[in-house]
């Protein structure tokens, strides 16, 4: 399984940017990042700062991390893909009645993130049908 560290992360969307911005040759995972990155002006800044590689967004700083919430997109997108956690493309689905694409991906994000969280702080699996349930229950919001 790919477990890149934390500079290699960091390394992809700010090389996938660079090539973006260079009009450069940018592979299809390259292209999904900096397509990414598009949709988040916010981050701008920080991927063509060759200091973030070394930055630390702590939730006590009030920052989103920026290379964490890429991340969290490309797993989404992944998952999209191949539904997987079945029923997250219908979950998918149902969000896109009601609100644009990257609104609804990120109430995936968050979903996602609440249920991570749970499974750290419990000790326990990921649970697949609370992701869903949390998705779906802002697809019923409206």
């Amino acid at each position: 399984m790919f477990n890149p560290s934390r500079e290699q992360v960091r390394q992809f969307f700010t090389e996938a940017w660079t090539k973006r911005k260079a009009a450069g040759v940018l592979t299809p995972l390259e292209t999904m990042a900096a397509d990414l990155i598009e949709l988040h002006p916010e981050y701008h800044a920080d991927l063509e700062n060759p200091e973030v590689s070394e930055a630390d967004y702590s939730v006590e700083e009030g920052r989103t991390n920026p290379f964490l919430h890429m991340s969290m997109h490309l797993a989404i997108n992944e998952q999209l893909s191949i539904d997987q956690p079945p029923g997250i493309k219908a979950a998918f689905q149902g969000l896109l009645a009601t609100r644009d694409a990257h609104e609804a991906a990120h109430i995936i994000m968050e979903a996602l993130g609440e249920v991570i969280w749970e499974a750290q702080r419990l000790g326990t699996p990921f649970d697949s049908d609370k992701y869903l349930e949390l998705i779906r229950r802002h697809a019923t919001r409206g």
